[in-house]
């Protein structure tokens, strides 16, 4: 949890208040996108140059995490 804290951050005033990675403009969203398309690691890396491993995994672990919650639906009026 402690790399995650580090290195994902969620700021109102940044991507609309989606989480990012270090506070750069690259969602986590996005990165995960490119991961379940079958976009290796080393091509997210060389297209964000900015970007370390080490943020890839944070990403990736932070899903997890967000998995664990549990979760209920509930019918809202329309």
């Amino acid at each position: 949890m402690n790399t995650i804290l580090k290195r994902i951050t969620i700021d109102d005033e940044l991507c609309n208040g989606r989480p990012t990675i270090r506070g750069l403009r690259i969602t986590v969203q996005t990165i995960l996108e490119f991961l379940l398309t079958g976009t290796s690691e080393e091509e997210i890396l060389h297209q964000y140059p900015v970007l370390e491993k080490e943020d890839l995994e944070a990403c990736k672990q932070f899903a997890i995490q967000l998995m664990e919650r549990k979760y209920t639906l509930r019918e809202m009026a329309a």
